[in-house]
């Protein structure tokens, strides 16, 4: 049972809730505000709150190139720190934490004097779904991201199988003004964080209900409500869990042309340029159970003539933008220790023109190649783009799609 402490956020009074059981008090009669941080203790796990914050700005690489400013604690009225708590539940403008959590307390107060809009997302397993729902989203407002025109900063908390913590997380939202996104399996965590947004005016989107009760009802079967990797569920070594072992094992032999003589084994076979992202997008198809070879062109080496022998419809073909090729490789030359001094034809425009030409040639000597362009498009895009021809071409289908069964 959970108390109405647990419950009540600062500035805003008691109300009867479906959280709460057993009686409540009657309301007063005061007007809804958004909740006002006051100076007293903050409940236990907002420390874990700020090295989830930390770790996820750090992992998004955020604030790492500036300088930490540790006055900005000592000044109340250049930002006003009073959700971070002392241990003491004293206010305090300077809190008694480590270096790393004080590290941390400046990188969010900076990120908030910026006016960014925060997006809480919420998992009781990985927050893989929740993560990349919320990314792909975020890909319709590039127009104004990309200028900071409406910067955005999101947040992830995995793992969250406790209703205490979902409740913290959520004030820690109210608080902040951010939006909260959830795939909560459990039915009564997804209510109790339904219900508290509501009650602490939070807005929110629940990912994964509509769609696991649509899907129940399309089976006629319940749910388990149970997240990936809880206890109750069973995982066993399935032929497909040892055809991708097999596939990545392959995939990692036959990178960078080597191995020419194995092309006839792999299901898929990448032709391209350097730097046009082979080797990544070779590794995330063969975490789908795909064996793939990716075979380098080059300006003065000779094909592999196993390359020309192999089944035809399982090589593509991969293409960039000149420009593009030639700020990715000036930045790989650079991870190589190149001095800017150091003149070298590889990341040269005349040299990446000629070298995409040149592999346009040889794709055009070879029709049954599709060539892909890969310009401003992620592994997982392009990947989408070589599966579906792979299996159109497999299942000669006559809509395009990409199946699997379960």
């Amino acid at each position: 049972m959970i108390s109405s402490s647990t419950l009540s956020l600062s500035g805003l009074p008691p109300q009867s809730s479906p959280l709460i059981a057993g009686p409540t008090p009657e309301p007063k009669q005061t007007s809804h505000r958004p909740p006002e941080p006051d100076h007293r203790k903050l409940n236990k796990g907002s420390s874990q709150l700020i090295r989830w914050s930390r770790a996820r700005a750090i992992r998004s690489g955020l604030k790492l190139d500036r300088p930490v400013q540790r006055p900005l604690l000592q000044n109340s009225e250049v930002i006003d720190p009073p959700v971070r708590r002392s241990g003491d539940g004293e206010s305090s403008t300077s809190p008694s934490y480590s270096s790393d959590e004080e590290d941390g307390c400046v990188a969010e107060m900076e990120e908030a004097a910026t006016g960014a809009k925060h997006i809480y997302m919420v998992s009781d397993g990985t927050g893989w779904t929740a993560e990349h729902s919320v990314n792909a989203a975020l890909g319709q407002f590039e127009h104004c991201l990309v200028d900071r025109g409406c910067p955005v900063l999101t947040h992830l908390f995995s793992g969250i199988e406790d209703v205490e913590q979902l409740m913290e997380i959520i004030k820690q939202a109210a608080r902040e003004g951010a939006m909260l996104i959830y795939t909560l399996a459990d039915e009564n965590m997804a209510a109790s964080a339904r219900h508290a947004c509501k009650r602490w005016g939070v807005p929110s989107t629940d990912i994964l209900s509509p769609i696991t009760e649509a899907i129940a009802l399309h089976l006629g079967v319940s749910p388990s409500g149970l997240p990936r990797g809880a206890p109750g569920r069973k995982f066993p070594l399935t032929e497909d869990y040892f055809k991708r072992i097999d596939a990545i094992e392959f995939t990692i032999k036959q990178d960078d042309g080597a191995l020419p003589q194995n092309l006839h084994k792999s299901d898929i076979v990448l032709a391209g340029v350097s730097r046009t992202g082979k080797t990544p997008l070779s590794i995330y198809l063969a975490q789908k159970g795909f064996k793939v070879a990716n075979v380098p062109i080059v300006m003065g080496v000779s094909l592999p003539k196993a390359l020309f022998e192999v089944d035809q419809e399982k090589v593509f073909a991969l293409t960039i933008n000149p420009v593009v090729l030639q700020t990715i490789r000036r930045a790989r030359s650079k991870t190589l220790g190149f001095a800017e001094e150091m003149r070298t034809n590889y990341s040269e425009m005349d040299h990446v023109r000629q070298e995409l030409d040149f592999a346009c040639k040889i794709f055009a000597q070879n029709p049954t190649w599709p060539v892909i362009e890969v310009t401003g498009k992620a592994i997982e895009e392009t990947a989408v783009t070589v599966l579906r021809l792979y299996q159109d071409r497999k299942n000669r289908c006559s809509m395009p799609r990409i199946s699997k069964r379960y």
